[in-house]
Parts: structure tokens; C-alpha cells; sequence
């Protein structure tokens, strides 16, 4: 039987294109980038409902892991409500969580040990937008930090680099008194850049909607920064031990996302050297419950 040139061409391109289709399904497909926007876990979500309105916040227990279970704890329980924004300074901080409303009270918890750096793994994800000769500065989630650069991992026993939270406006600490490990319930959220604390006090999460209300809270003009007639918290939950009607939704925009690594490019241009990672909000949005 003579086969005819023509029938063993068009076998040949079909056996070709058979081999192409397998080859293209054993490939598997590019690495999808990183979302545009995560959302905050709600059991990672603080609700603090004050008498100038809400503050969310959002908390950071790959930074502060004793602290932030202390925080969920206090809440759970209704420590926090009804307590008084007791000491509340003009461009630095406000700070609540004294039953007794003088700065010298707390929970019946024991003190914590002071969580003022952390460890630093290729898991965690951080997203660097400076690289200064101390190390890179950037975001684990919302919250601003520095941290070693990811060189020295390889030279530690645990593989991993310490790392810091920085004080911008709306970070998140925890009062403490003159010893590093008197924390307890007391907190503060900052109303403004203040350097001067970063790796005194521990950072345990960040405002991500609301630095408005704690700026509005009642200051005071006296030295030690005691409020006359303080405005309160009137309920301090997690957003997940509320009900789904009334439980804030919320997203924040992905800083290793490439449109936030564009916010953070027309920062820097705007600033010139005076740029700083305070001067970077990450965008949030949120449901109406909020």
C-alpha cells in the first residue's frame, strides 16, 4: 500500500499538535500577584466605640502576640467599657484602660513582658518602601516598622531578623510603667509621629479607620496630660464577637500590591528627602456598618 505524502504531513501535524496540548497542560500557569486588596480578619479586628464615635484597629499578633491576646482577653470580657480616655496630649497620644481613671490602675491580669522587637522570617510578609543604612522600613500588614535586612537571616540560628514598630500616627501601644515588663491593660494610639518610643513600648496593632476620633477626644493643656472631664469608651469588642448586622467589614489595600508600591512612589516624590513611612496611609475600605 503506497501512503501518500500529503496523509503522513497532516498526521505529523496532528501528532505535533497533540504534544503541544499536552505540553501546555503539564505547564503550570504564572504565578498569579498579589491581591489588590486583603481583608482583615475579624478576630483581628478592634471595635472601640467612643463617645466621638468608632475606631477600628486593626492587631498584630506576628508583632506583638502576648499583647494582642491580652487586648482580645480585656475585651471579651467588657474590661475596657466605660473606661475614660484618662490622658489625652495635643500631637502625641491619647491613653485608656485604667479602671480607676488616674493612670494608676489595670487589670487583675498579670503584667506582660515587654514585646518591643520580634523576629522577623521569609514567611512573614513585609513589604520594604525605604532601605536606610539602620534597614528597611516598610509594612507588616498596616503596621509601620524597620527591621534588619533579609542579608543576616542566614547568619541567625532561627533564620530570622529582628524588626521593630515604628510610631506613626495611629499605631497602637501599650503603657507600661518604669520597668520593660509592667504592661498590663493600659494602652495608647498615637495622634502624631513620635519617634522617641520606637522599641521602648510595644506596638500591638495599628488605627485603620478613625484616627479622625482620636484626634477628637479631649486633650488636656497640663503637663502630665490628665482630662478634666474625659471622653470614654463606651464598648471595646473584637469585630467577630459581634453580630453579623452590626460587625464592620474591612479591607486594606495590599502592601505588597504593585498600586500601593505607586501611593508609596508619589509619597516620596511629594516629600523629597523628607520622605518617612508616616507619611504613607494605607487605604482601607469598609462596609456601613463601620
Amino acid at each position: 500500500m503506497t501512503i501518500r505524502k500529503a496523509t503522513i504531513a497532516g498526521a505529523l501535524a496532528a501528532l505535533i499538535g497533540s504534544a503541544a496540548l499536552a505540553q501546555e497542560a503539564s505547564t503550570p500557569p504564572p504565578p498569579a500577584g498579589p491581591a489588590e486588596w486583603r481583608a482583615v480578619a475579624p478576630d483581628n479586628l478592634l471595635v472601640i466605640d467612643t463617645t466621638k464615635g468608632r475606631i477600628l484597629v486593626e492587631l498584630a499578633p506576628e508583632i506583638a502576640p502576648a499583647h494582642v491576646e491580652r487586648i482580645k482577653l480585656l475585651a471579651g470580657r467588657g474590661f475596657y467599657d466605660n473606661l475614660a480616655w484618662h490622658r489625652v496630649i495635643d500631637w502625641f497620644m491619647a491613653q485608656t484602660g485604667d479602671p480607676l481613671g488616674t493612670g494608676d490602675g489595670q487589670s487583675w491580669y498579670p503584667d506582660l513582658k515587654g514585646e518591643f522587637t520580634f523576629r522577623r522570617g521569609p514567611d512573614m510578609v513585609f513589604s520594604a518602601v525605604a532601605n536606610p543604612t539602620g534597614g528597611p522600613v516598610g509594612f507588616v500588614n498596616s503596621v509601620p516598622v524597620q527591621t534588619q535586612p533579609d542579608a543576616l537571616m542566614a547568619g541567625t540560628a532561627d533564620h530570622k531578623v529582628h524588626g521593630w514598630g515604628l510610631y506613626c500616627p495611629g499605631v497602637a501601644g501599650m503603657a507600661r510603667d518604669e520597668g520593660n515588663d509592667t504592661a498590663n491593660s493600659q494602652f495608647f494610639l498615637m495622634r502624631q509621629a513620635y519617634p522617641a518610643l520606637d522599641k521602648r513600648y510595644t506596638v500591638w496593632g495599628r488605627v485603620v479607620v478613625g484616627l479622625e476620633v482620636v484626634r477628637a477626644l479631649k486633650f488636656s493643656t497640663d503637663p502630665g496630660g490628665i482630662v478634666a472631664d474625659p471622653d470614654r469608651m463606651t464598648r471595646v469588642r473584637l469585630a467577630s464577637d459581634l453580630s453579623v448586622a452590626e460587625r464592620p467589614a474591612v479591607q486594606m489595600l495590599n502592601t505588597a500590591s504593585p498600586t500601593f508600591h505607586a501611593l508609596v512612589e508619589q509619597a516620596r516624590q511629594a516629600k523629597g528627602a523628607d520622605f518617612s513611612v508616616c507619611d504613607i496611609d494605607v487605604p482601607v475600605r469598609v462596609n456601613p456598618a463601620a
